[in-house]
């Protein structure tokens, strides 16, 4: 049986959320600390013996009161041993909470900016990590090599720490040859699926809830077993709040408003939406009436208008051209049919023009 493992970065705690009004970028700095309940009650229904947050758990150093004390009663709630690697944004330094909080028995806050281990000999295990004293990491993870043993191996680092040259994923060179059995990374804030490099798996859970529309989509943790030679975990939804991007492709015949409706689903009101207008529109698109008529309907809302003005679908029949030839004998179909088909006709013209120049098609 192996050691039960939860692995969750990125939480970003007091965010600035500045796209935000006041009042709702309030609300969600203090739904980020009850994500920090959430993450105990998780921990301790699973019967989690080990707790690897790598990196970026705090925005900055500038975090709240509220943060700190919220923090701190979840962390040493948790029955089971809790691993820091202060990352990029919440990194080491005078003024940072990680020196001014004294933390639960149960946590440990790697400190130092070479890997260091912790034994935990009853579970077999050791597990590494390394911390930011800066904004900018090492290369940690070169000439890191640890021998065969009968020792589970872990560690838990924030990403930049294994690059060479700043932020993105490991080098898998680096990775294969530590002979971790499980490499806990934070900093990339979309979950990477479960790799393997060598004998090390490695993964990166991504951010527990987005702050923004480059952060999209469910979000969560991971939970799961490893052991020597296994890693078995499962990506776990916080069931938090989450952005969407949408693109609104409108034709001269389509309402607006009404497009957008039908893209909403029923829980649209927990959630954060983008609409991104495309296709034609006559004129400049009623973007503050949408925004009044959606306001009750999702919790923040961002339009945008990238339309351009209708043309004539029948326009270039007159050409000598497969276009040419096209319309014409479209518009000759079109002159002899009823309504129903008429409208049928249109969106073929539509999405062949389309084709024709590599527009993005009415949908």
């Amino acid at each position: 049986m192996g050691i039960k493992i939860l692995h969750a970065a990125d939480f970003h705690m007091d965010s600035p959320f500045e796209a935000l009004e006041t009042r709702k970028a309030v609300q969600r700095r203090a739904e980020q600390r009850e994500l920090l309940g959430k993450l105990a009650e998780m921990v301790n229904e699973n019967g989690v013996q080990l707790v690897l947050l790598p990196g970026d758990l705090l925005d900055s150093a500038a975090s709240y009161h509220e943060t700190h004390e919220t923090l701190l009663k979840a962390l040493g709630s948790m029955r089971a041993k809790v691993f820091i690697a202060p990352g990029n944004h919440d990194y080491l330094c005078p003024a940072s909470p990680y020196e001014a909080l004294k933390f639960p028995e149960n946590v440990t806050v790697f400190r130092s900016t070479a890997l260091k281990p912790v034994m935990l000999p009853e579970l077999n295990a050791r597990v590494w990590g390394a911390a930011f004293h800066s904004s900018r990491g090492g290369s940690f993870l070169r000439g890191f090599s640890i021998p065969e043993s009968s020792t589970v191996e872990l560690m838990v680092l924030h990403g930049e720490t294994v690059g060479d040259n700043g932020f993105g994923p490991p080098p898998e060179k680096l990775i294969a040859e530590s002979n971790l059995d499980y490499l806990a990374l934070g900093h990339i804030h979309s979950f990477s699926g479960i790799n393997k490099a060598g004998n090390t798996y490695w993964a990166y859970p991504g951010c527990p809830e987005g702050r923004g529309f480059d952060e999209t989509g469910s979000k969560g943790v991971l939970l799961g077993e490893v052991d020597k030679g296994r890693a078995e975990l499962r990506f776990v939804p916080m069931g938090g709040r989450e952005y969407s991007v949408n693109t609104v492709v409108l034709t001269p015949e389509t309402e607006p408003l009404e497009a957008v409706l039908s893209l909403l689903p029923e829980d649209a009101a927990r959630h954060i939406y983008r609409f991104v207008f495309t296709g034609e529109h006559t004129g400049a698109l009623p973007l503050e009436q949408i925004r009044t008529a959606l306001s009750e309907k999702v919790y923040a809302l961002d339009l945008k208008d990238e339309t351009r003005e209708p043309r004539d679908i029948w326009d270039g029949m007159d050409n000598d051209s497969l276009r040419g030839l096209f319309l014409t004998g479209m518009k000759a179909r079109y002159d002899a049919a009823d309504e129903a088909e008429k409208q049928q006709i249109t969106m073929a013209v539509r999405y062949a023009a389309a084709a024709l120049e590599n527009r993005e098609a009415a949908r």
